[in-house]
């Protein structure tokens, strides 16, 4: 007897795409959580300023992070 999968089940198709879609969206609400509390530690010292070329890579590299143990879970 082969297992199904859920995609093979029949019409739960749009079940997997809001289940993506949650993870996807709750990983780029951390992501810019984290990146702001960073923005903010980052300004606080030496009157420094933060680039919008730094917030972007700080965002890129959390969400890279929330991929990698988001995919740890889930895999």
């Amino acid at each position: 007897m082969k297992t199904l999968t859920i995609l093979e089940a029949g019409n739960l198709v749009g079940v997997v795409v809001m289940i993506v879609g949650m993870i996807i969206l709750g990983a780029v609400f951390i992501s810019i959580i984290v990146t702001f509390i960073v923005k903010m530690i980052y300004e606080s010292k030496d009157d420094r300023k933060f680039s919008k070329k730094q917030f972007i890579q700080t965002m890129v590299i959390c969400l890279l992070v929330c991929g990698l143990i988001s995919g740890y879970i889930c895999g």
